[in-house]
């Protein structure tokens, strides 16, 4: 039910925090507005919602620090980020994505858009209803009844965005996905971002999964593709393992 999920809006401009909060409980959402920085962090922290609509620029404590600590606490570790601001260069969104951040809102913004991209990542992080088998490839086992991730049995803390990329390349060993394909997986039709927005996703699951992280290939100009034997059997460098250019497709 909507009425149960839980929204905090942090956000200093109290007018934008007032009206989003409106809006939130208007569509069915149990909302509140924090205006402070530690505030903010010791209440979420405290008390963790089901999503955060995070401004960057905050007294106390700026958001994209708020983002990282909160990323660091097992219980607030996958509650989906919005982050709402006007920093609107490229920079700026991959700073909110590093950190930990599932989607990014620019100010002047639709007030429908943001409904809608908080109904998005909720539904995405919404438990499905009967639990489907352990998903694993490789040394990469997924629970995809509690979203728990582990590499040779150690716990990865993913975000919402990365466990979903995740998922999607281990349902599809050995296929190549292209950027638009996972954007249409994880994110739903629909939702714009960009290119570059997913190869920052894919670099920080590399990253968390180690030496785990060598089975995802870069296909340039394409996408991605899951190779399960990749760290047996290591390809040689060439241009299939460079980065891909962040122009996308």
């Amino acid at each position: 039910m909507l009425s149960s999920r839980r929204v905090v809006v942090v956000e200093d401009e109290r007018d934008i925090a007032d009206i989003v909060v409106y809006n939130l409980r208007k569509a069915g959402y149990h909302a509140v507005g924090l205006h402070d920085g530690q505030t903010a962090l010791t209440a979420l922290l405290a008390d963790p919602p089901d999503l955060i609509v995070l401004d960057v620029m905050l007294p106390g404590l700026n958001g994209i620090e708020i983002a990282r600590q909160l990323r660091t606490h097992p219980r607030c570790a996958e509650i989906p980020i919005i982050f709402l601001t006007a920093r609107a260069d490229e920079a700026d969104q991959l700073a909110g994505l590093n950190a930990g951040g599932d989607d990014y809102v620019t100010k002047p913004f639709s007030t429908k858009v943001l409904l809608a991209r908080v109904s998005a990542l909720l539904r995405r992080s919404a438990p499905p209803e009967a639990g489907p088998p352990p998903l694993q490839v490789g040394p990469v086992h997924i629970n995809l009844t509690s979203h728990a991730v582990a590499v040779d049995q150690v716990e990865v803390k993913l975000t919402l965005t990365e466990y979903k990329l995740l998922v999607a390349l281990l349902q599809s060993p050995r296929r190549v996905l292209t950027r638009t394909d996972l954007i249409n997986r994880v994110m739903g039709p629909g939702i714009v971002v960009t290119a570059r927005t997913i190869d920052v996703h894919i670099a920080a699951i590399r990253k968390k999964l180690g030496a785990a992280g060598e089975m995802i290939r870069t296909v340039r100009g394409v996408g991605y593709q899951l190779m399960p034997d990749a760290i047996d059997h290591p390809a040689p460098a060439g241009p299939s393992r460079q980065a891909a250019p962040s122009t996308g497709e």
